[in-house]
């Protein structure tokens, strides 16, 4: 195939080509073609994403490192926690076992190579309607592939979340976080410097799956060239998790200079940034490379995304040294390049040349302004008040349906199949609330979660974001731990449609005014586009993973409820806000009005509130008002804590609204009698507003909510919240 149609089938415009040929002097060979295709996919390159993620801010109240893989904040002098979200949709949808599990495995070696030691991963999961086979079939496959990985890698999963909505029946999201921590003298960047160093392949052997495989599926929709979708990758936990072993030990030598993993376009990707980062070049000979398949043509040796592979560059006379750590953990390591000063990237096949590109050319794919414009659907969506809906006759049934709809049930069936405790620093394990990981070695704990509500992005995209970074500050706040730092998993549908681009335009608006003004770096994140089928894009995901950091970590809160007597106390004010709720959506069938509003100023009150009280020692348990409102935050503490409660609900509206409506900026508190008036007098210093609404105690949820009642016995509320899942699942 000549070289001039051989670019559209990779997935190069015309404009693109030109340009090449323009840089080279020359038509490009079929491999430099391979190369420019892969590192200016959108996956790789981002080229229509990228002038807007430039707005995020990067600096906040902890100081941040967001430069490597991944990037973070010093909790302590000289002390860093790393972490990073990156998707793997649509290999987990083609297969969902592979696909989740390399998602794992390419997030973990994301931290590991910048030095940083793994402590925990978290997922954020997204499915069509769970009563369809094909749902079923989907998320019992993610979770396979997560717990598999994670698992035997002996990287615990500790938290996450997991939503359901037609939107994602044809695509769904796999969004996987992962935590580590390092010394900031150990921390090495994904660069190559040093005239004469050694390139240096470490790792696994390349094969030919996945060639294409993240760079190509994730830069096109669902049903466009079907046939021609990739191999997806094939991981192998436990060559990971030596592999993590011998590149932290060869990390401590000092004879690396810079280091990067081979994730979406291999050898192509790793040797093309880092000589870019470096402003140097690299000649390599990729019948070096070590492979497990025989007869395989340039072009897929630099295209391979094959697992658990790394680049290096190590200090030229000891190679050797590096090489026999690697060896000893039963490892390839192969020096098949060194670092040139001409600022070419270089590739034979023994004497034969098959690629020279400039590096910093490669590694820097033309930038796309596209065009916007506000969805048709927004304007029905807006023009809908929930006012004008009757009232439910039995609230204790709505209260019940809303624990059952897999949105809002426990995910007990799923983050039970992971093992959260290997490593030994989870404090507060999953389904208790936010998680909480001890630093060993310090008195410091983290506090780490992922959320995002999809369909208030859907109806809002602006306003979507700033909830999903309120939220998210909140829960790490309820847990007793100043929030931090986000990275975020930005999915979308196909960008080049006008309105697709708009949504994920004013999401960025939204995040950069909600990070901004609760101080809140974006250290690191992912753009995941083309989420779509031909029925339709998904709801526009925007998932904000956040860290908060702990004084003490012995000195936090979880959301069960403790003890009989403990006195509830509302922090917040009830508000009338149905709109884009649970409730309209499980009990009404409407995804309509516009998303609750949200004041940040008073968000930040808030939080540092949460911090003193839990850090005095005053709460016993604290959980926000999100989905389902406060009859549904309420029940969710009853039945983690295995109590009942009494409440008497501040009106908002309307009974539906005051029990199940989301206004934000709430949240339930448990705490003894005596420890009242100090909560209350600290709430009064930071002008939140907190009112003592009932005791913990008994064995029936009681509520009142102005002329409507809630009477539920706590056996109800535990069998609709654990029971969803499952019986669906069987």
């Amino acid at each position: 195939m000549p070289p001039g149609s051989l670019h559209c089938e990779l997935g190069l415009t015309d404009q693109e080509y030109e340009r090449i040929c323009t840089t080279l002097g020359r038509e490009p060979t079929p491999t430099e073609l391979a190369m420019f295709s892969v590192e200016w996919s959108e996956h790789c390159g981002y080229p229509r994403s990228r002038s807007y993620l430039r707005r995020l801010p990067r600096t906040g109240k902890y100081a941040a490192t967001v430069e490597g893989d991944a990037g973070g904040i010093e909790i302590e002098p000289g002390l860093l926690v790393l972490f990073k979200v990156e998707s793997h949709n649509h290999p987990s949808q083609v297969e969902p076992k592979e696909g989740a599990a390399t998602g794992v495995g390419g997030i973990i070696r994301d931290i590991f190579t910048m030095g940083a030691r793994p402590i925990a991963c978290l997922n954020s999961l997204r499915f069509g309607d769970l009563d369809e086979p094909l749902a079923r079939h989907l998320l019992n496959g993610v979770v396979d592939g997560i717990q598999h990985y994670g698992n035997c890698v002996g990287v615990p999963t500790v938290a996450g979340e997991v939503y359901f909505h037609p939107c994602y029946r044809g695509n769904c999201l796999v969004n996987v976080m992962c935590v580590g921590t390092v010394k900031r003298e150990r921390m090495v960047r994904a660069v190559a410097a040093g005239v004469g160093n050694a390139v240096m392949l470490v790792g696994s052997a390349t094969g030919r799956d996945g060639i294409g495989g993240c760079s190509v599926l994730a830069s096109h929709e669902f049903g466009e060239n079907d046939e021609k979708r990739p191999t997806v990758q094939i991981g192998d936990p436990f060559t990971e998790k030596c592999l993590i072993e011998a590149t932290l030990e060869a990390l401590r030598t000092g004879a690396v200079v810079g280091l990067k993993d081979m994730g979406a376009a291999g050898i192509t990707c790793t040797t093309a940034e880092m000589s870019a980062a470096g402003e140097v070049g690299m000649d390599l000979d990729l019948l070096l490379v070590p492979r497990r398949e025989e007869g395989m043509a340039s072009w897929e040796v630099v295209m391979s995304e094959s697992q658990e592979r790394m680049l290096a560059c190590v200090e030229a006379g000891r190679e050797e040294e590096v090489a026999a750590i690697f060896h000893k953990w039963g490892l390839h390591a192969v020096v098949i390049g060194r670092v040139t000063a001409d600022g070419v990237l270089r590739m034979r096949e023994g004497e034969r040349t098959v690629a020279a590109c400039p590096a910093q050319e490669l590694a820097s794919p033309p930038l796309y302004e596209l065009p916007t414009q506000e969805p048709a659907y927004l304007k029905e969506a807006w023009d809908f008040d929930p006012a004008t809906l009757a009232e439910p006759g039995d609230y204790g049934h709505v209260l019940l349906e809303l624990l059952g709809s897999p949105n809002i049930a426990s995910k007990e069936w799923v983050y039970q199949q992971y093992d959260h405790m290997v490593q030994v620093n989870t404090v507060v394990p999953p389904g208790l609330g936010c998680t909480v990981l001890r630093i060993k070695g310090t008195q410091k704990g983290i506090a780490v979660t992922t959320d995002c509500n999809s369909r208030y992005c859907y109806l809002d995209p602006y306003q979507g974001a700033r909830l999903a970074v309120a939220e998210a500050a909140r829960n790490v706040a309820c847990a007793g731990a100043e929030p931090a730092a986000i990275t975020d998993g930005l999915n979308f549908g196909n960008p080049d449609k006008p309105d697709r681009f708009w949504q994920f335009a004013r999401t960025v608006e939204g995040l950069v005014d909600a990070c901004t003004a609760l101080r809140l770096p974006v250290v690191s994140g992912n753009v995941s586009f083309y989420n779509e089928t031909p029925t339709g894009a998904i709801y526009p995901t925007p998932v904000v993973g956040m860290v908060g950091v702990l004084p003490d970590v012995d000195r936090h809160a979880s959301a069960a409820f403790g003890q009989a007597g403990d006195r509830l106390v509302l922090l917040g004010t009830n508000t009338d806000e149905l709109g884009g709720s649970e409730y309209l959506a499980v009990i009404h069938g409407l995804e309509k009005g516009r998303p609750p509003a949200l004041d940040l100023e008073a968000e930040g009150r808030l939080h540092a509130l949460l911090v003193a009280a839990i850090g005095q020692g005053l709460v016993s348990s604290a959980q926000d008002c999100a989905e389902g409102g406060l009859a549904v935050a309420i029940a969710e503490c009853a039945v983690l804590g295995g109590i009942g409660a009494q409440a008497e609900l501040p009106r908002a509206g309307g009974p539906a609204a005051t029990l199940f409506g989301e206004g934000q900026g709430r949240v339930v508190l448990s705490l003894p009698e005596a420890a009242v008036a100090s909560l209350l007098r600290l709430a009064g210093e930071q002008g939140v507003p907190a009112a003592v609404i009932g005791q913990v105690g008994g064995d029936h949820l009681r509520l009142q909510a102005g002329p409507a009642r809630v009477d539920v016995p706590l056996p109800q509320l535990v069998a609709a919240y654990r029971g969803a899942i499952p019986c669906r699942m069987q």
